[in-house]
């Protein structure tokens, strides 16, 4: 799902809305998702997971093309852990 899908969605669930006041919304959001991250903390959404971010160390990595090895600089990444409401829905356990 894109940004704009995900604006027009819930444009048709809250027609009472407009479509502007919903992307500002939503680019709010981002924007504090963004920032929360960047400053290091972590943004949890109960039922949904948590994103977080973590140091990932320098490596060696090769070029599958030409078989050259390239260093990889120390750099952080986005590590997003599922709640368990949304593992459930993932993951429906059988009735079987």
């Amino acid at each position: 799902m894109t940004k704009s899908e995900l604006i027009n969605s819930i444009a048709k669930k809250y027609p009472n809305l407009g479509t502007s006041d919903i992307k500002k919304l939503v680019d709010v959001i981002f924007a504090e998702f963004t920032r929360a991250l960047v400053q290091g903390d972590r943004v949890e959404i109960r039922g949904f997971g948590s994103i977080s971010v973590r140091r990932r160390q320098s490596r060696s990595a090769r070029n599958p093309k030409t078989n050259e090895t390239i260093p990889l600089a120390e750099r952080n990444v986005v590590y997003f852990r599922m709640g368990k409401d949304f593992f459930n829905k993932l993951n429906p356990v059988n009735a079987n």
